[in-house]
């Protein structure tokens, strides 16, 4: 009894030896892979100006800044040049998925008619560059992916996307679309909630998150404790992806980039409606760890300078057809 209970005893602990070798070597060559891979998540929070998110408490946003920046930004082109661009959500989101203004990807307006595909987007940068970076979208507009994007149309470059989670503004029965728009508050929550889930477990090179509530509850609220207490909200949600980011940060050693973002401002009288060109509407910010930034990260950059920003990070390469058609420049060295 003696000697087999000792034959049990040693085989038992030579296979949990054996599984704990395993795990090293696995955890090991995570390591190893994220030192070649440098990661990206980049988040846009919808319809904040900049002295609104100065003027709120922000603990994540500060937490993300304290290692790495803050800036004041801009959007909608050169004004009264061909680049000026309208100060309306999906024109920001193109202009910072390629890099361009209006006058190239040709979204105009939230109908997203006929972009110009020719000028590609991140994730289609990133998989010509390497066709097995990851890649994921967790979105509260559909048509992020869909038609900004493109994900899956020929001429946009075809399937860029290892996963998305996005939709649910569709599903009527699960979210019934209220006069208020607190259906979208409440997306904005799942939302957040498989980005942080799918982050920590899987770690994708590269992501975008799009949180709308904000927007909505400006253009009914406009400049009011309500829209305050809204991106309160918010940066708790951004909080729990970046603990997702920090997660994999410190178990796997993964080199990451956090941009947040908004994708216009607001007008100056109400705060309820934006599309112009007046300072107020153009005036965005950029907050992220990055601990390489630039003198153009101090001098008020614009959102087409996040897509080089990114490559960058990413070292990515792109076509030279591409790359000079960029409006924007790299914050980080």
């Amino acid at each position: 009894m003696i000697k087999n209970n000792r034959s049990q005893h040693a085989l038992a602990l030579a296979a949990t030896l054996t599984a704990f070798c395993t795990i090293d070597l696995a955890e090991n060559y995570a390591r190893a892979a994220a030192t070649d891979s440098p990661k990206t998540i980049f988040i846009i929070m919808d319809g904040i100006p900049t002295d609104v998110v100065e003027s709120v408490p922000t603990p994540n946003l500060d937490d993300i800044s304290g290692k790495g920046g803050f800036a004041p930004s801009f959007v909608g082109g050169e004004i009264g040049g061909p680049s000026e661009s309208p100060t309306v959500s999906a024109v920001g989101y193109q202009s910072l998925l390629t890099g361009t203004w209006a006058n190239k990807h040709n979204v105009w307006d939230n109908d997203v008619d006929e972009p110009n595909y020719a000028y590609w987007d991140i994730f289609r940068i990133a998989k010509a560059h390497d066709s097995t970076l990851s890649t994921a979208v967790f979105s509260t507009w559909t048509d992020n992916r869909t038609k900004l994007i493109g994900n899956g149309l020929t001429d946009a470059g075809g399937e860029k996307l290892d996963y998305y989670f996005d939709g649910l503004e569709l599903d009527t029965d699960r979210f019934p679309h209220d006069f208020l728009g607190n259906y979208i508050g409440d997306i904005d929550k799942e939302v957040v909630k498989d980005a942080a889930r799918y982050v920590r477990k899987n770690g994708p090179d590269l992501a975008w998150v799009y949180l709308e509530y904000t927007d909505g509850v400006a253009h009914v609220f406009g400049d009011s404790e309500v829209l305050h207490a809204t991106i309160q909200t918010m940066d708790a949600q951004v909080g729990d992806i970046w603990s997702s980011v920090q997660y994999r940060q410190e178990t796997f050693d993964e080199d990451w980039l956090i941009i947040v973002t908004t994708d216009h401002g607001r007008d100056a009288n109400y705060g309820r409606n934006h599309g112009g060109q007046s300072a107020r509407e153009r005036a965005t910010w950029i907050v992220t760890n990055s601990d390489r930034l630039n003198e153009r990260f101090e001098n008020t950059p614009a959102i087409v300078d996040i897509l080089p920003s990114i490559a960058q990070h990413m070292n990515l390469s792109m076509p030279a057809s591409i790359q000079i058609q960029l409006d924007g420049q790299s914050f980080i060295d």
